[in-house]
């Protein structure tokens, strides 16, 4: 019994967690769109990768 439980607790973490990854994977806007545009011109130009600064010049400056 004792080893149902623990195996049971571990699937719920597990399946917690993979839900929380997907959560917080689905919240970041599309890019190219204004709100990826507003989001970048708030980041701090220091912090930004090569790609995003591509992509804001091909998107945003456009």
């Amino acid at each position: 019994m004792k080893l149902q439980k623990k195996i049971a607790t571990k699937t719920v973490g597990a399946f917690a967690v993979l839900f929380l990854i997907g959560a917080v994977s689905a919240c970041s806007p599309e890019v190219g769109s204004d709100e990826w545009c507003n989001d970048l011109k708030e980041k701090p130009k220091g912090d930004w990768t090569a790609n995003e600064a591509a992509d804001f010049a091909k998107h945003c400056l456009m």
